[in-house]
């Protein structure tokens, strides 16, 4: 007797299994250099996040420092001790361990920031981009405004002002300071990027559909339009991550940065900056490049990824 079943339909795959499958995986593996920058990113973040156990040392306890260990070269150079890999500063704080502890507050400064200046951005992009008129032009004059000035300036202004209206705040509220002062000058690009994109979204069928069908501006903003936009915000998010760090560095080097008790990457290469011209050239050298890999790496992620992302190149 003939069976009347018939095969079942094969399961759907997963999306992790879609992602291995799909163009974006295989542009990665085809790019020894995206593969490489994102086997150094991936050291230095997880160095950077488990800094309190992988650090041979915890360079800001006073109590585990010694003077008599202060300034002493890289352990394979003459003078060297093995206990300190990367040799040590004027302070005796093991150079390695320092670099972990910094890099997690250059890397922490540097993404939220950026995740700020995505809120802000992508929020005053959609609605320039898809209510149009007056509003647009509005928060068009204020980006024109915002790019008039140097980012760097802005940020120092607004971390001086800070620093006169709170002068014994907490080193938490530096923080926050720091990652406003760098937010508030990195948010034009994205609102500029989203703008263009949204007015190409806003008069496609899809869009013209849901107000026929009466749904809201607001919803269809959030649940239609900005999915559609969010590709070239990742891209640009990955490149300004690199940036963010960067502007930390120089303010804090510049000594309007995090507090002293917490260095980072930048205020690290100050403090080398100061005994350079003495022969310590460790201390200034290892976070420079340092802050040289973590940047070079980032960039050349978000230049892979603005390439696999884009259409015409596939």
């Amino acid at each position: 007797m003939a069976s009347d079943a018939t095969p079942s339909a094969a399961p759907p795959a997963s999306a992790l299994r879609r992602f291995f499958d799909g163009d974006i995986w295989h542009s990665f593996r085809s790019s020894p250099v995206a593969m490489l920058a994102a086997l150094i990113a991936t050291v230095c973040m997880v160095c950077a996040l488990f800094a309190g156990w992988i650090a041979p040392h915890n360079p800001f306890d006073l109590a585990t420092l010694e003077l008599m260990d202060s300034l002493k070269p890289p352990a394979w150079v003459e003078g060297g001790d093995a206990r300190f890999l990367l040799g040590t500063d004027g302070q005796g704080r093991d150079i390695l361990s320092a670099l972990m502890y910094g890099a997690r507050i250059s890397l922490l400064v540097g993404i939220a920031s950026v995740l700020l200046s995505i809120v802000i951005g992508v929020s005053l992009g959609l609605l320039a981009g898809f209510l149009g008129g007056r509003t647009d032009a509005f928060i068009m004059r204020l980006c024109d405004v915002m790019l008039s000035f140097p980012s760097i300036l802005v940020a120092l202004m607004i971390s001086g002002i800070a620093r006169s209206l709170f002068p014994q705040a907490p080193d938490a509220l530096a923080f926050v300071v720091l990652v406003l002062a760098i937010a508030l000058t990195g948010w034009v690009q994205y609102a500029r990027t989203v703008r263009g994109s949204t007015l190409v979204e806003r008069n496609k069928e899809y869009v013209q559909a849901a107000r026929v069908i009466g749904v809201g501006s607001l919803r269809i903003m959030r649940r239609h339009v900005l999915p559609n936009v969010l590709g070239p915000v990742l891209v640009l998010a990955t490149i300004q991550v690199a940036s963010a760090i960067i502007t930390e560095a120089t303010l804090s080097f510049l000594g309007v940065g995090v507090p002293v008790t917490s260095p980072s990457l930048g205020t690290l290469i100050r403090n080398g900056n100061d005994t350079l011209f003495s022969g310590e050239w460790w201390i200034t050298a290892w976070p420079s490049l340092t802050l040289v890999l973590i940047t070079l790496s980032v960039n050349l992620l978000g230049d892979w990824l603005r390439d696999a992302l884009n259409p015409r190149l596939r």
